[in-house]
């Protein structure tokens, strides 16, 4: 079997998988703390429902690409992707909460938007090596102690 015939198997079982995923997870009820875990062999690609960490989120991203992906996109283009699907995660808030209607064969995908904004910012995080699971807690501390009374003495969210 050719390298090219291989690959393009490999790819279908991955396709194949995903399109037997539970409704849960594509349904508008995503939510961080129960994403996807990836795990891959040559001939076995599957995704399990369970809680994931940032680091392992940023390690199944990694090995997603190394896989599937070939490389990763260059920064700047990653920076264009993420710009787009920000854009799709507006446009869909808008239409679910906004004054906005949906067009005709548009579905209120929600979670998937966010999922597609968190991937792509992952792959930023991989391939510029930032932790995000560090730089999320010097964020909460910074937000700490900086924001410690702001908001509870803020009359216009009282």
């Amino acid at each position: 079997m050719k390298q090219d015939q291989k690959h393009s198997d490999s790819q279908q079982q991955g396709i194949e998988s995903i399109s037997r995923l539970p409704a849960c997870i594509s349904s508008t009820h995503f939510a961080l703390r129960y994403c996807l875990w990836f795990a891959f062999s040559p001939k076995n690609f599957y995704i399990m429902n369970e809680e994931i960490t940032l680091k392992a989120l940023q390690t199944a991203v990694d090995e997603w690409i190394k896989t599937y992906g070939v490389r990763y996109f260059n920064e700047l283009t990653n920076m264009a992707c993420l710009t787009e699907e920000v854009g799709e995660l507006a446009r869909v808030i808008a239409r679910t909460y906004g004054e906005q209607s949906f067009k005709p064969g548009e579905k209120p995908n929600l979670g998937e938007e966010m999922a597609d904004v968190l991937w792509v910012l992952v792959c930023l995080a991989n391939q510029t090596g930032i932790d995000l699971s560090a730089e999320i807690r010097k964020s909460f501390a910074k937000k700490t102690q900086r924001d410690h009374d702001r908001h509870q003495q803020n009359e216009k969210l009282k």
